[in-house]
């Protein structure tokens, strides 16, 4: 494959990454109460869903693809560019929808263009380099934030300091779409990824890899909603829900929920506890890396320990972690907070990495293989959901003072960890008693299996 296209796209993500979270810093700056961060937290996560679907039922039609990713980075940078134009919050709140949206809508249209023209055996290993400069690319517009106010207030001045760094944000996006107009492949014309096999193996190979740098602070993926969900059945899943799997799938609303009503509010609360701009930017930074660091130990952990200690061992600590955190970075010196705040978020990232991974584990061997890919769209469903109503709920919580609406968010993680520590169904054994008496070949376990075995050849893959 050639790799050019995927220089443009890695400096595309520059621009996405610094977004996400220059825009909350803007919103801060612009006087946004709490229930509106909330509101684009949730917006955020939830628009990118069916535009992801939009997206990729357009994909169908190779000559599509290249088109739509060339419009969604058009269009990221005339978002960034505008956005520091705008002083009403609902406005910058109706911008970063547009921006969220087609970020999100073109994942999965980028997961067919790199496995065009190419043999199955060879897809893990191209997910992956996407993935690669895709998280890179994420990781740089972290750093970029977190060394601008360094760099940018003695060039620009103070006051000009955001609007500037907005604008070479979106001269990142713009410089990406024009280089990606002269290197993104032309697939040849039969070179769909449609048919019903090569789907059902896309899907494993993206549902069952491993997150990246930017799944710590923004958990859930559009892209892994698209393809464990384009041709599922939820009716017939849920019908073949036992207690054990239908428990867990409640606790994954519980701490999902918790999640994003933990992360919605926390610019702003890091703003009121006088950490800068650049300082944010590295916080997340931190988090995001030690996240990234764990994917792949938390692969092995899951193979050789109790999936279900771990998951609510990890859950537990994340639910102690984000009021703890939270209390002791706003009481303590400056220099205190930002030291303990960073340590805080690394150990946040660190519990991501395991939930992520053992999530995949637990719903994999709780789920009867016959319905097993539904039953990983309804998980993945869910999560979106959650992270939707977990952001208001972070924001509206918080307008009564951020020691409540992080105490929110601990205490549903903390009853999610409960409800996973009571399924001792998890600690039996690799079947659960309903998969061991379905009369369904285990093939798709098998396949899956293969599948999380190729991919684990990479460092990173697509989320």
């Amino acid at each position: 494959m050639a790799e050019r296209w995927l220089y443009s796209w890695g400096l595309g993500s520059v621009a996405f990454g610094g977004a996400s979270l220059l825009v909350p810093l803007y919103l801060v700056q612009l006087g946004a109460s709490p229930f509106q961060l909330g509101i684009l937290a949730s917006t955020a996560a939830l628009i990118g869903a069916p535009g992801a679907v939009a997206f990729g039922r357009l994909a169908n039609r190779v000559d599509h693809r290249r088109s739509l990713v060339l419009a969604t980075l058009a269009t990221v940078a005339l978002a960034l560019a505008a956005v520091p134009l705008l002083t009403d919050v609902g406005a910058v709140i109706a911008a970063n929808a547009v921006l969220w949206l087609v970020v999100a809508s073109v994942a999965p249209v980028l997961t067919m263009v790199v496995v065009d023209d190419a043999p199955e055996s060879a897809w893990s290993e191209r997910i992956g380099l996407l993935n690669k400069y895709q998280g890179y690319g994420w990781a740089g517009g972290l750093v970029l934030g977190t060394v601008w106010p360094l760099v940018g207030v003695r060039v620009v001045g103070a006051d000009a300091a955001t609007r500037v760094l907005f604008w070479v944000l979106a001269a990142c996006a713009g410089a990406s779409a024009l280089s990606a107009a002269r290197t993104l492949p032309r697939p040849s014309a039969d070179a769909h990824v449609t048919g019903e096999q090569k789907v059902r193996r896309i899907a494993r190979l993206v549902t069952n890899s491993r997150r990246n740098v930017r799944g710590a602070t923004f958990a859930f993926s559009p892209n892994r909603l698209y393809w464990t969900t384009r041709d599922f059945a939820p009716r017939q899943a849920l019908r073949r829900l036992d207690p054990a799997l239908a428990t867990y799938l409640v606790a994954v609303v519980f701490f999902f929920t918790g999640f994003a009503a933990f992360w919605a509010p926390l610019p702003l609360f890091f703003t009121d506890v006088r950490f800068d701009s650049g300082q944010i930017f590295a916080l997340y930074l931190v988090s995001s890396l030690a996240s990234a660091v764990l994917y792949e130990g938390a692969g092995r952990f899951a193979s050789k320990y109790d999936v279900r200690l771990l998951q609510s061992a990890a859950l537990a600590a994340r639910g102690l972690l984000f009021p703890a955190v939270a209390l002791v970075a706003g009481i303590g010196a400056l220099s205190v907070g930002l030291g303990v705040a960073g340590v805080g978020l690394a150990a946040i990232g660190l519990t991501w990495a395991v939930i992520a991974v053992v999530g995949t584990a637990i719903v994999t061997r709780l789920a009867p293989p016959s319905v097993r890919g539904d039953v990983l769209g309804v998980h993945t469903a869910l999560g979106a959901v959650a992270g939707g109503i977990g952001g208001l709920l972070g924001g509206w919580a918080a307008s009564f003072g951020y020691a409540v609406a992080f105490g929110v968010a601990g205490a549903l993680v903390l009853l999610g960890a409960v409800l996973v520590f009571s399924l001792r169904a998890l600690s039996g054994g690799t079947r659960t008693v309903e998969q061991a008496s379905d009369p369904t070949p285990d093939r798709s376990e098998t396949e899956a299996g293969e599948a999380l075995s190729t991919a684990a050849a990479s460092d990173e893959r697509m989320d």
